[in-house]
């Protein structure tokens, strides 16, 4: 009897220390791996906590984690059953917060949850509690945006019935391309509203009936370009589902699927390109003139980054211009390229439409110049620099409020009855405060990086699987937002990347890349920043790293001095030295022969017009046999990752010192 006592109180004790450990486990499971539905559950525990805490209902941050874990269910999932829920459950929380803080912007946030949920999911049941919702707040919800999109959308369409009814017109390609531009501007004027998926649907069909009329594979892939974004971007939408027959029903026979994620190499930053960029044509070397092939940008309300590719390196001028009232004319910029001829694909005119920029235009200004003007509704400053290899020129331009980061919500809290601030409210107020952090994994797609010792191994692919873990501890280590420049094996230029972090409004910005030289003994770690070289081996990483030659970096240096001003230098080195010094040492606790380099300054193109602090890490040489060994190995990139992250935190503590101080704040007790 005794000995049936003991058995049952042993079975009940393991099963109690079974749970225990079960329960344990999913508390400290990263939010990333969880499901769409278990997160969801997290959400719905963590509002019903703030609901029975009266305390915590007065602060801000405590409202927008809940709202920021509702929202972490649409992210992990667009296209599923629980994304309707995260969506509609988050615009509730926003509706809740507004009563407390009477900021416009918490409303908005709110109305655009809601209105997200009825654009993307219409035969969701959230559906018509969304319209409900609307329905209560009035019919002040509507927003400029939202008129001013469907303005354009408007025009578009008459647009697009006047080129169906001419079969005169249908045969030149200029015409089905103005029709694609009133399009774009319909998309661009409002990303997020409830015509962007029309408008991009009907892009595709543009380009679609082009690629009939050119039979040019080009047009033909960036119909289906087109169409996989509408299904992507708005997977509940009734042009999701139209978009889908079109790329069902029209892939030729024997191509490649394309990534749903990357567009094809002829469409860049929603521009035409030629698909040979880079290389000079038969008539413009006969000539003798410089083919100016494309125009990019890229922009965020204080941003804007326009590049103009051409096909060899020319002299150039600008001059900014006076606005013009008698003749309508606004603030303009131009730009001349001597010795120069446009190509036969650029698209001349180039809709920007952000707070700074209306457009940009291209035309042959002369028989052997063109200029490039842009027009200017307001700007703060602007800066004007070339790239070589290929050459390429970057304007940047920088708006009224561009030296103070645009305060996110996220980063306020609401006042408390007392009028004082709770700890940390400041300093996360600060432009020093960090809560987003843009990581670029180097090179990409047709671009290798630095070829391994081990066969088959290349830079491209392991600093994308170090980036993507370096992203998870961010933001399960730091609580902060971890947005990666790329996600796949694609390629993407080097201003681009930057670019990137700028109108993302990032906080710092980090991009990761393997070293590499012909001796195989060498071996280590460094990290660099933006200055000019005060070393040949920091000049030949740079010449390595920007793909083009040390001559090249010596003529670059002549024009820093003038970059660098609006760059966040000092705040750069001491972030670099940080994550160095934190790096190497947390390796050399888990790895024999971790040499540090130390910290270095170069040109690097990646980052020329960073607003924030920025540094390029050079985790380890590839080149090295014991080091590409490493540099393969998940333990490796963990605790590589790992060092980083201490280096971050030291940083952010130093910069903010009671940003790690607040309760609901995660600290990685092994850092």
């Amino acid at each position: 009897m005794q000995e049936l006592v003991n058995k049952s109180m042993f079975t009940v004790v393991f099963r109690l220390v079974a749970l225990t450990l079960l329960i344990n486990a999913a508390l400290v499971w990263p939010a990333w791996a969880l499901t769409p539905k278990q997160q969801y559950l997290r959400a719905e525990k963590a509002y019903a906590a703030l609901k029975k805490n009266p305390r915590h209902q007065k602060y801000r941050d405590r409202w927008l984690g809940c709202i920021e874990k509702y929202q972490k269910v649409y992210r992990l999932d667009p296209s599923g059953p629980w994304a309707a829920a995260g969506l509609y459950r988050s615009g509730l929380l926003y509706l809740e917060l507004h009563k407390r803080s009477y900021l416009t912007a918490d409303r908005q946030e709110a109305v655009d949850a809601f209105r997200r949920v009825i654009h993307r999911y219409p035969k969701s049941r959230y559906t018509p509690k969304s319209r409900s919702k609307l329905a209560g707040l009035g019919k002040s919800v509507a927003t400029p945006k939202e008129t001013v999109s469907a303005k354009h959308l408007k025009k578009a369409n008459a647009a697009y019935k006047q080129l169906m009814n001419s079969t005169a017109k249908k045969k030149y390609r200029d015409q089905w391309e103005k029709r694609i531009d009133h399009f774009q501007l319909a998309y661009r004027s409002y990303t997020r509203g409830p015509h962007a998926a029309e408008s991009l649907y009907m892009i595709g069909l543009l380009y679609k009936g082009l690629s009939v009329k050119s039979h040019s594979k080009a047009d033909h892939d960036k119909a289906m370009y087109y169409f996989r974004r509408v299904k992507r971007e708005f997977p509940g939408s009734a042009f999701a589902d139209k978009a889908g027959a079109e790329v069902i029903g029209n892939r030729p026979t024997g191509t490649a699927k394309m990534d749903d994620g990357d567009p094809p190499s002829a469409i860049i930053a929603g521009n035409k390109t030629d698909p040979g960029a880079g290389f000079p044509d038969a008539q413009a070397q006969q000539s003798g003139l410089v083919t100016v092939q494309k125009l990019r940008f890229w922009s965020n309300p204080s941003y804007t980054r326009i590049v103009i590719d051409a096909d060899r390196e020319t002299k150039f001028s600008h001059r900014l211009l006076k606005k013009d009232p008698a003749i309508k004319k606004p603030q303009r910029l131009y730009i001349d390229l001597s010795k120069s001829r446009l190509g036969k694909d650029i698209k001349k005119f180039v809709p920007i439409n952000d707070e700074l920029l209306s457009d940009a235009r291209a035309g042959q200004y002369t028989g052997r110049s063109v200029r490039i003007v842009v027009d200017i509704k307001s700007f703060k400053t602007y800066k004007i620099f070339s790239l070589k290899n290929p050459f390429r020129i970057v304007l940047d331009v920088w708006g009224e409020d561009s030296d103070r980061r645009v305060a996110r919500s996220s980063d306020l809290r609401v006042r408390p009855p007392t009028g004082k601030l709770p700890p940390g409210a400041i300093a996360r107020q600060l432009a020093l405060g960090v809560s987003r952090i843009v990581i670029d994994p180097g090179h990409g797609g047709k671009d290798y990086g630095a070829p391994g010792y081990l066969k088959g191994v290349h830079e491209k692919d392991i600093v994308l699987q170090i980036a993507k873990r370096l992203a998870r501890k961010v933001e399960s280590d730091l609580n902060c937002d971890a947005v990666l420049t790329r996600t796949t094996d694609r390629y993407l230029t080097l201003e681009e990347r930057t670019a990137i972090a700028n109108t993302q409004n990032a906080d710092l910005f980090i991009s990761i890349h393997t070293n590499a030289v012909r001796n195989r003994k060498a071996y280590g770690i460094e990290t660099f920043f933006l200055n000019l070289a005060t070393d040949d081996e920091a000049i030949l990483v740079a010449a390595r790293e920007n793909a083009t030659s040390a001559k090249n970096i010596s003529d670059l240096e002549s024009i820093l001095n003038d970059l660098m001003q609006n760059s966040k230098i000092n705040e750069s080195s001491r972030l670099a030295a940080m994550v160095q010094a934190e790096m190497c040492l947390h390796l050399k606790k888990h790895f024999s022969h971790i040499r540090s380099k130390g910290v270095k300054k170069a040109p690097f193109y990646v980052l020329l017009g960073a607003q924030m602090p920025a540094l390029l890490v050079e985790t380890s040489f590839i080149s090295n046999p014991r080091e590409c060994k490493r540099l393969t190995s998940k333990k490796y990139q963990d605790e590589l990752c790992n060092g980083i992250i201490r280096g971050i935190r030291k940083y952010i503590k130093e910069t903010s010192p009671t940003a790690f101080n607040h309760p609901s704040t995660k600290w990685d007790k092994k850092g």
